[in-house]
Formats: C-alpha cells, sequence, structure tokens
C-alpha cells in the first residue's frame, strides 16, 4: 500500500508515518531525509542539493522529483510506503504520477490532515526539547514531570527552533494553503483524496488513519 500525507508544518505527519513504519512494515519516505541522506553521500545529485542550500534557495522542483525517483528505484519499501512532505505542488503532483506511471506503481491513497489554523499556531510555538537528548515538550500540553529537568536523560538545557514564532508559522500556514490549493483538487478528481481531523489527539488522528487504510485492502 502506498500513500501521501498531505498536512501544514506541525500537522504530525511524521509521527504518524513512523507510526505505519512500525505497524504495517511501511517505509517512510520523507523528501527531508532524503536530501540529508544524499548530501552526505557526497553524489552528483546531494552535490547539487548542497549547493541550492548553501545558496539559501528554495529547492527547485526537478531536484526534490530526483530525489523521490532515486529512492523509489533503490526500492526496499517494506510493504508500501508513505510519502511525507511531497509533493507540495500541482507539478510535483503531476511529476509524481509520472514517475510512479513510469515504474507501474500505485498511489493508493492521499491522506489529507485537516487542522485549524489558530490552534496548530499554539501548538507548533508552545514547543521545545531536551537540548541534549531531543526529548520534545509543549508549554501548556507537555511539560517535564519535575520543572526545568528533560524526564527522557535529566537534562536541564532546552531549545525552541527560532522559526516557531507566531509570525513565522502563521506565514508557513498561509503558504501551504496557497500551494495545496490546486492539489487537493487533483487528486479529488482521482478519487483517491482522504480527510482526517489532524487536530485531534495523536491516538485518534492513528485510528482515523487506519480505519482509512482498512477500506482500502
Amino acid at each position: 500500500m502506498n500513500i501521501v500525507f498531505l498536512g501544514p508544518p506541525g500537522a504530525g505527519k511524521g509521527t504518524q508515518a513512523e507510526r505505519l513504519e512500525k505497524a504495517r512494515g511501511m517505509v517512510q519516505l520523507s523528501t527531508g531525509h532524503m536530501l540529508r541522506e544524499q548530501v552526505a553521500s557526497g553524489s552528483a545529485l546531494g552535490q547539487q542539493a548542497k549547493g541550492v542550500l548553501e545558496a539559501g534557495r528554495l529547492m527547485p522542483d526537478d531536484i526534490v522529483v530526483k530525489l523521490v525517483a532515486e529512492r523509489l528505484d533503490r526500492g526496499a519499501i517494506g510493504t508500501g510506503f508513505v510519502l511525507d512532505g511531497f509533493p507540495r505542488t500541482r507539478k510535483q503532483a503531476q511529476e509524481l504520477d509520472r514517475i510512479l506511471a513510469e515504474r507501474g506503481i500505485r498511489l493508493d491513497a492521499v491522506i489529507a490532515m485537516k487542522v485549524d489554523d489558530d490552534l496548530l499556531t499554539d501548538r507548533i510555538t508552545g514547543r521545545y526539547a531536551c537540548a541534549k537528548c531531543g526529548a520534545g515538550y509543549h508549554d501548556r500540553n507537555k511539560q517535564p514531570r519535575q520543572a526545568g529537568v528533560c524526564d527522557a536523560c535529566g537534562s536541564t538545557e532546552f531549545r525552541r527552533r527560532a522559526d516557531d514564532n507566531e509570525k513565522t508559522v502563521r506565514q508557513r500556514l498561509a503558504a501551504y494553503h496557497e500551494m495545496t490549493a490546486d492539489i487537493l483538487p487533483h487528486y479529488r478528481r482521482q478519487s483517491i483524496l482522504r480527510e482526517v481531523d489532524g487536530m485531534a489527539p495523536i491516538e485518534e488522528v492513528t485510528r482515523q488513519i487506519d480505519e482509512v487504510l482498512e477500506h482500502l485492502q
């Protein structure tokens, strides 16, 4: 089974993809992971991507498409894959259709995580992490059992992402909605678009995704 997760930053796509890996043996294909892997390998594609990153430019569609195509050609996708972070534009969606068709791979579902912008902004701006082990916390929803001390490793140092502020988050959400305005109809016409409540608790989102996948089998 092969699916795509659509959702803005902070919607929980990565968390749910990891859960599908563990529960169903599906492979998470994150464009971020693939990009870092290629850069670290020193491949021609990685060097091309590295140049774009170092110049501070947005990654061109052709490079992202090549990343996905190269990963699919390597195989080893278990019982299927979960694309996380791709496609982000209508052009990328069309290119994904092409590279899948060329390889005889079927996309079974595109699962869009519906969000409330105000609630998602609160979720993102309140999050922080242990600087040592990376354990995640939130100002309101998940604080350490002992104030100022990481539950996982006992460190007293924490950090927040510089871009986890309200202005930046709202800009990212606006950009996401603008980009996906064309993607959702693209997949709706193919009758493979499904929607889940991305603001529900993690376990409930997992249940909704499982329900979607069960109906596909």
